[in-house]
């Protein structure tokens, strides 16, 4: 069998698994979550096995220390996994909700059903923890999942998988319902992006060329995000202390994500009371500082920030620091560089925060919270299946009912159009 027929065998079998899901109870659907979790969790240690077999081939290939991060499989990370499955099984089931129902003046009621979408591929590297939230998410929201994880973790995910499929089949859901792209080909990806008519949403996640790449390709609806390329801006009306910790928060305290802060912003009148705190900690905890000339000029030993740095999501422990005059400089800077992901002022001025809220035009807009909390489980989601930067159909983190749409339904006892 080559590539197309393997690709396009796998999605006739999600198809197959999504027309089960769709007469799937809610108590079964979280009962197999349940079991799911359980079984993640009593095969930890085979997981982690496989794992390092991964992390080996990473290290070999010379990949960063930020992709290898995300690979790397815990004993708390595989729990996590665990919970998170758990956490899906106890939100709500969106899918039959009818909404708005209106009647009309001919006495029939029309209203919206919330339903699965049908098969949804993900296409994303390096996290295996992706492969259980994306199959918890897609599954309990009715979905089909189609999974093509990256070369980097394919010994993760598939036994990932093994393990997700065993449990399905065991309580009555159909194996297609988790479909795994167990292939290094890259042309597994563009047959993929082909079948429209069966596959009928792509999701990828991962760096901004995969992404670019599967926008380019695909003939079927993509939901995406470049990049996080994302800010804070310590307003001159900030609590010191509060805006030194989320800083440093949103920076070191995992830099490899898409939502750590990439530029920190300064109001002009607090910097000099503000700015040798701060970046000695940053300078501490190994953070590489590129400033501004106002920057540079308070504080020698650091890089001169470029045009491209403000543009750059590092996903590393490099930090660009810029003074600007107020906030309007500082929402004008995150209109021209940032990527419309996680952006937060810190200040104790109400009306200033209102309007930061208001302008700066990102998925999540904070104020006085690290970007870190731009997430599906910090925002009460469960686990999300991706961040969408998008502004059509959904927008931030993507949880159960960004997983699914809308009909109109009609009742009526026997309306007929004149």
């Amino acid at each position: 069998m080559d590539i197309k027929e393997f690709v396009l065998k796998k999605a006739h079998e999600a198809r197959e698994g999504a027309r089960n899901l769709a007469r799937t109870s809610s108590s079964r659907k979280n009962s197999v979550l349940a079991k799911m979790a359980e079984a993640l969790s009593i095969r930890s240690a085979e997981l982690i096995a496989e794992n390092k077999k991964d992390i080996e081939f990473a290290e070999k290939k010379g990949l960063s220390k930020a992709m290898i991060d995300r690979l790397t499989l815990t004993e708390k990370r595989v729990e996590e996994m665990a919970s998170g499955l758990l956490e899906i099984a106890q939100l709500p089931d969106p899918v039959g909700e009818i909404t708005n129902m209106r009647q009309r003046p001919n006495g029939m009621a029309v209203g919206r059903m919330r339903v699965p979408i049908g098969v949804i591929g993900i296409i994303y590297e390096a996290r295996p923890n992706v492969t259980a939230d994306a199959t918890g998410l897609c599954l309990k929201a009715g979905n089909a999942v189609v999974l093509r994880g990256g070369s980097e973790a394919l010994h993760s995910n598939r036994a990932i998988v093994t393990i997700l499929r065993e449990v399905a089949q065991a309580e009555g859901i159909h194996a297609g319902a988790v479909t795994f792209i167990d292939i290094p080909e890259r042309e597994a990806v563009m047959e993929m992006l082909k079948l429209e008519g069966i596959i009928d949403l792509i999701i990828p996640r991962g760096g901004e060329g995969l992404i670019r790449a599967v926008t380019e390709n695909s003939r079927i609806p993509v939901l995406k995000h470049y990049k996080g390329v994302c800010h804070v801006f310590v307003d001159r009306d900030a609590e010191l202390a509060m805006a030194e910790a989320i800083c440093l928060n949103a920076k070191v305290q995992r830099p490899g994500t898409c939502n750590a802060m990439e530029t920190m912003l300064v109001d002009k009148l607090i910097a000099p009371a503000f700015l040798p705190v701060v970046l000695k900690r940053f300078s501490d905890a190994g953070v590489d500082l590129r400033g501004c000339p106002a920057t540079r000029a308070m504080f020698a030993g650091i890089k001169e920030v470029t045009d491209a740095d403000f543009r750059s999501e590092y996903l590393d422990l490099i930090l660009n620091v810029k003074i600007v005059a107020d906030m309007d400089e500082a929402m004008e800077h995150i209109a021209i560089y940032g990527s419309a992901h996680s952006d937060a002022i810190v200040t104790t001025n109400y009306d200033r925060a209102m309007r930061f809220l208001r302008e700066v035009d990102s998925s999540a807009v904070l104020v006085n919270a690290s970007t870190r909390l731009n997430d599906g489980y910090q925002f009460g989601l469960g686990a999300e299946i991706g961040i969408s930067t998008d502004k059509i159909h959904a927008r931030g983190p993507m949880g159960l009912e960004e997983l699914t749409c809308t009909k109109f339904v009609v009742m009526g006892n026997g309306q007929i159009r004149d």
